[in-house]
C-alpha cells in the first residue's frame, strides 16, 4: 500500500509540476508578469516637453508619421508617409498608394518646404519610414506592399549617399516577408533599424502569425548592411498574444551601452501588467506609449510609460499618437516626433529635456 501511494504521489507531483510548466504566463517571451505594482511612468516620459503640430497635408492628401534627420549642412529632413484621401475612410488607401515625401526645414519649428516625393509606385506602397545614417550612408526602411491582391505586408530598404538621393532600393526588396510557420507568417511591416553592440545591423518590427490578429515584435539580423536579413529564432521578442493584447510601431535604438524600445500600448498593457487590468480594451484605443530597456536586445524588462497622448500634452481631444521616432543632435535624443489621427498636420514632436536613462528611482 505504501508502494503505490508512493507512486501514485510521484504521478501526482510529476503531473502538477507539467501543468505548472504549461500553463500560460502574462506575458511571455522574457517579459514580466502581471504584479500588484502599476507600471511606472519612465524617466524618459518625464523628460518630455509638449512641442506643436507640423507638416499639414495638401487638399486632397493625409500626410502621416515623421521619420526626421539632420542633414550635414544642419538642416532639419523628414521623411513620411503621404496617403490620398478617402473621404469618410481619411487614409483608407494607405496599403496600395502611400508615397514617402521628403521634406526639409531650419529647424524643428519649420516652416517646412515639401522637396518632392523620394518612392512611389503604381505597383507597391511605400508606408512607415525610418531612417538612419551608418558611416556615410543614409538607410531608409519602410513598409513595402505589393498592390496585388492577397499580398502581404512586408519591409523594404533603400540606401543613398545623400538626403537628396538618389535613393537606391535593395535588389532583395522586400528583404523581410512573411514565411509560413514562423512568428511572421501573415505580416511583417513598421521597421526600426539599428546598428548593434557588436557592428552587426538589426531591424526590429511589428509580427503577426497564421491568423492571428494579434501584433508582437520581433527582429531579423544582418552582418551586412544589404542583407540578407535572418529571423531571431527567439521571434516574437514580445508577445502579449497569449492574454490576448498586443502592440505595434517599436522605435527601437541602442544607446548608453544597452537597447531601448519605444511601442505604441495598442491595447492598455500597461493596466494589464498592473494593479487594475481593463477589460475588453478597444482595439486602437487612445494609445500613449511604453518603454523597454535590454542588456541584448532580446530579452527586455519590464516596460514603464513613455510618451502620453496628444490630449494630455496640448489639452485638446484625445485621438490617437502612433509611429515614435526620435531626431538625433549630436549621438543624443532631442525630440520625440509622434504621428497623430485627430490632427490635419502629420503630426507632433515633443522635447526631450535632459533625459538621463540611468537616473535613479
Amino acid at each position: 500500500m505504501n508502494n503505490h501511494f508512493n507512486r501514485s504521489a510521484k504521478y501526482f507531483i510529476a503531473w502538477f509540476l507539467c501543468l505548472i510548466i504549461l500553463l500560460p504566463t502574462a506575458v511571455s517571451f522574457g517579459q514580466s508578469e502581471a504584479t500588484n505594482e502599476p507600471i511606472q511612468e519612465s524617466s524618459f516620459g518625464k523628460s518630455l516637453v509638449a512641442g506643436k503640430f507640423i507638416l499639414p497635408a495638401k487638399e486632397g492628401w493625409w500626410n502621416w508619421g515623421m521619420a526626421p534627420i539632420y542633414g550635414p549642412d544642419g538642416r532639419l529632413h523628414i521623411f513620411n508617409s503621404s496617403i490620398p484621401y478617402k473621404g469618410d475612410k481619411g487614409m483608407g488607401y494607405w496599403q496600395s498608394k502611400s508615397i514617402i515625401n521628403h521634406y526639409v526645414g531650419d529647424s524643428v519649428e519649420g516652416p517646412f518646404k515639401l522637396l518632392g516625393t523620394a518612392f512611389s509606385s503604381d505597383q507597391r506602397t511605400y508606408h512607415n519610414p525610418q531612417i538612419s545614417k551608418v558611416g556615410d550612408m543614409y538607410v531608409l526602411v519602410f513598409l513595402w506592399k505589393s498592390v496585388d491582391k492577397g499580398s502581404l505586408q512586408s519591409i523594404g530598404m533603400a540606401t543613398a549617399q545623400s538626403l537628396d538621393g538618389p535613393w537606391t532600393e535593395n535588389p532583395n526588396n522586400p528583404i523581410i516577408r512573411p514565411t509560413d510557420g514562423t512568428p511572421n507568417a501573415d505580416h511583417a511591416s513598421n521597421p526600426t533599424f539599428l546598428v548593434d553592440r557588436e557592428g552587426k545591423f538589426r531591424i526590429y518590427y511589428k509580427s503577426m502569425s497564421e491568423k492571428s490578429k494579434l501584433r508582437e515584435i520581433s527582429v531579423a539580423i544582418a552582418d551586412k548592411l544589404e542583407g540578407p536579413y535572418v529571423d531571431s529564432p527567439k521571434n516574437p521578442l514580445i508577445s502579449y498574444k497569449n492574454i490576448q493584447r498586443d502592440i505595434e510601431d517599436p522605435y527601437a535604438f541602442f544607446y548608453q551601452d544597452a537597447y531601448y524600445m519605444i511601442v505604441e500600448d495598442r491595447m492598455d498593457i500597461a493596466s494589464t501588467l498592473s494593479e487594475n487590468p481593463s477589460e475588453n480594451p478597444k482595439r486602437g484605443g487612445t494609445r500613449p506609449g511604453l518603454i523597454y530597456k535590454s542588456k541584448d536586445g532580446f530579452n527586455w524588462n519590464r516596460p514603464e510609460l513613455s510618451y502620453n497622448t496628444d490630449a494630455h500634452y496640448f489639452g485638446n481631444e484625445l485621438s490617437r499618437s502612433e509611429r515614435p521616432h526620435i531626431l538625433w543632435k549630436d549621438g543624443k535624443p532631442e525630440y520625440l516626433f509622434l504621428a497623430n489621427h485627430g490632427s490635419h498636420e502629420a503630426g507632433f514632436y515633443l522635447k526631450i529635456k535632459d533625459w538621463n536613462p540611468n537616473e535613479k528611482k
